[in-house]
């Protein structure tokens, strides 16, 4: 009985620590100061959000050669500038069941050729052709399954669609029919995108681990476990492969680097101060991106990072708080921060040189309920979406928003490009602008 009642009293002077914000322990402005090999410190302390425009009238000149519009899609997750300038006209709209808990699984969209694939409610595939029309629909879901509401992530080499789902599912499909090569039922639900890698496809689970799977028969090859955490990602874990090492993030903010043919940790960053960090409950990360020597991202913490690829160190860290993509283009980073500014930093030193307000068009009242979902940049125009189903067309070289189309009346996607049309989807739909 003593040892029960000292396990109580320990239990209640923990949480009575942790969760109480009168006690002023575990705290933001309380961290330990973090220190890693490469002389970086810093005290972790309550920052200012940048809520006001800086250098607004600086004229950004970007010469950079456009991506094709299938670049994006790539491994190595790095959206860059898109051959993308269209008149942005609604086309047509992709029609499907209403998909349970839609916005907070962020779906995206396979493109194959100049076809679509996406799903819907109870886990059907859907591939469109480029006139809406459906090419074939398959379900690879049991009864029991259809009722748990799957929700799909895709990735596709031009022949096979690999398919992964939270609960725990994942198998392959011949991409031209639809038809099953094999399923396989892993040990926790699946909570990242899918990288494909010659004969090789990656993907991390729920419990932190980053799996490695043949794409021949769907065996696991190897797995590397970063951290059992109960902290579940809030949002998708984003993978980045350069030069056979494969990059990705945890649910508490650890980046790791491992080795895709050996399965070996080269290095793991801790990014937060502490595990028992009370911001990693809603710790929301920027996917990943790449120039093949650096990694870029942000979060929803007011915190931006650049880390050397080859060391795992810090190059630097600034202030701008965003959970959303960055885009690299020539010597610049373009940041959408959660308050509706674009901002332009400096690659190499992280010095932000021009912060423009583009959400300066809506009332002030109305604005507080804006966030941005989503961007892309495209030949000399960045299109925003949001959160109230507006599109934003935002100039580059002077930062101003130039229009603000309506789509819809509620949340729509981040904007998916290929070709000529720019896609959006919303939790019964993908609209297709061109």
């Amino acid at each position: 009985m003593s040892k029960f009642i000292s396990f109580i009293i320990v239990f209640a002077f923990i949480v009575g620590c942790s969760f109480n914000k009168n006690s002023k322990f575990w705290t933001n402005s309380q961290n330990l100061k973090d220190e890693n090999k490469n002389g970086y410190e810093e005290i972790l302390k309550l920052k200012e959000t940048l809520k006001n425009e800086y250098n607004p009238n600086l004229k950004i000149k970007i010469n950079v050669k456009p991506k094709n519009s299938y670049s994006i899609y790539n491994y190595q997750n790095n959206s860059g500038r898109i051959n993308f300038d269209g008149n942005l006209k609604k086309s047509s709209r992709y029609k499907f069941s209403k998909i349970k808990n839609f916005y907070q699984y962020q779906p995206e969209i396979s493109f194959f050729q100049d076809n679509i694939i996406f799903f819907e409610s109870k886990g059907s595939i859907l591939r469109f052709n480029n006139k809406s029309k459906l090419v074939w629909k398959k379900n690879y879901y049991d009864k029991r399954e259809k009722k748990l509401n799957p929700v799909l992530q895709f990735a596709n080499d031009g022949k096979f669609l690999v398919v992964a789902d939270n609960i725990a599912k994942y198998y392959l499909i011949n991409i031209q029919t639809g038809d099953l090569i094999w399923s396989k039922k892993g040990l926790a639900p699946f909570n990242s995108q899918i990288k494909i890698f010659g004969d090789k496809f990656f993907i991390v689970d729920l419990l932190n681990t980053l799996r490695c799977f043949s794409l021949k028969d769907g065996k696991e090859l190897w797995n590397i476990n970063t951290e059992k955490s109960l902290v579940r990602a809030q949002k998708k874990i984003s993978l980045v492969i350069v030069d056979k090492v494969i990059y990705f993030s945890n649910s508490i903010g650890d980046i790791s680097a491992v080795d895709i043919n050996k399965g070996e940790l080269l290095w793991q960053l801790p990014t937060q101060s502490s595990l028992i960090y009370e911001s990693a409950f809603s710790l929301q990360t920027s996917d990943l991106v790449s120039d093949k020597n650096n990694l870029f991202f942000s979060n929803n913490n007011n915190e931006f990072f650049s880390i050397n690829i080859k060391t795992g160190n810090f190059n630097w860290k600034n202030n701008i708080n965003s959970s959303l993509r960055s885009s690299i283009i020539g010597d610049y980073l373009i940041s959408i921060s959660q308050e509706g500014y674009l901002i332009v930093t400096e690659k190499v030193s992280g010095n932000i040189i021009r912060v423009t307000d583009i959400f300066n068009n809506f009332k002030e009242k109305k604005r507080d309920n804006i966030d941005p979902t989503g961007f892309l940049v495209g030949l000399d125009k960045v299109y925003v979406s949001t959160n109230i189903g507006r599109l934003l067309i935002v100039d580059i070289e002077s930062g101003k928003t130039i229009s603000t189309l309506k789509i819809d009346n509620e949340k729509i996607s981040k904007p998916f490009i290929l070709d000529k049309n720019l896609f959006l989807i919303k939790d019964n739909g993908i609209i297709r602008l061109n």
